[in-house]
This record gives structure tokens, C-alpha cells and sequence, in this order.
């Protein structure tokens, strides 16, 4: 079968690929094994994590951990904005709207009750990005859900 042509504006995510380890609230989460990898010729970038036998998770985490994640991100040419949908262990499924403007990689949704946004910049080596997951009950007055720190591992 043919692959599509992907759209341009997809590469802004070349930076993104490869295999990354996360860490959250300081260093006492992780390291979660990320990886970003191109689907269907580059018209769609995925985004898996999991944890593994060497990851802390604190005891709050525990019951709440989403693991195994996945987000297949692609470009919506006409809204000119990239659309990650997710989808977890938990049976969490949800569709983010995200963007890569100067190294640094947004997601957001608005949701009754449960607004979330996601900032990460990336390091001046391309190795390491640094960011935070906010929420907000009503889409005004936010606050930090957890800090977070990606640290590349290998590349493609």
C-alpha cells in the first residue's frame, strides 16, 4: 500500500524523535520510558510511554498512573495547528491541540471542570526539554500538576 505525502509543517517535530526518559517532581518519578517515532511515512508522529521495573512512582501516583500511554499527533492544515490524540491504561482517551514554535512544544484542551495545558522547551543541546503539565477548573486561574523533565536517550 502507498504512504501519504506529508505535509510540511511536520517537520517541526523531527526534534521530538527518538527515545527520551521522563522525569517528574523533581527526580522522585521515573525514569519513564518516551519514545517518538514517525508513522506512515512521516505523515504521523507517535508518542508512546511506559514505565519500567527500574521506575518510582510515589504512592499518590500509584492508583493514578496512566501507564501505558499513547498519543498519535498529526497536522490539521486548515486550522494550522497539530492534534495529539491520547489515549492511556486507564482507558483515558482524549484530543489535545498542541503547537512547536521556537523549541518549545504546547498542548492544551479545554474540558468542563478540567482544563489542562502542557509547556516543554527544548534544551540548547536538543537533548533535554524541561516543562509542566497545568490544570484549571475553568480555564482562567491555573495551577502546576507536576513539573517535568525529558532527557534523550537515543536517537533514530
Amino acid at each position: 500500500m502507498r504512504q501519504p505525502t506529508p505535509h510540511t509543517a511536520l517537520r517541526q517535530l523531527d526534534v521530538l524523535v527518538g527515545e527520551w526518559d521522563l522525569w517528574a517532581l523533581g527526580r522522585s518519578v521515573g525514569p519513564i520510558r518516551t519514545e517518538f517515532a514517525w508513522l506512515e511515512g512521516g505523515a504521523f508522529l507517535v508518542q508512546r510511554a511506559d514505565v519500567g521495573p527500574e521506575t518510582a512512582l510515589p504512592g499518590e501516583w500509584g492508583p493514578n498512573a496512566p501507564f501505558p500511554t499513547v498519543s498519535l499527533i498529526g497536522y490539521d492544515d486548515t486550522a494550522e495547528e497539530f492534534t495529539a490524540c491520547y489515549a492511556d491504561g486507564r482507558g483515558v482517551a482524549r484530543v489535545y491541540r498542541a503547537s512547536m514554535t521556537d523549541g518549545t512544544w504546547r498542548q492544551w484542551r479545554p474540558a468542563p471542570g478540567f482544563h489542562q495545558r502542557f509547556t516543554a522547551t527544548l534544551g540548547a543541546d536538543g537533548d533535554t526539554m524541561e516543562g509542566r503539565w497545568e490544570q484549571s477548573p475553568d480555564g482562567e486561574h491555573w495551577a502546576t500538576d507536576f513539573d517535568v523533565t525529558y532527557a534523550r536517550v537515543g536517537k533514530p
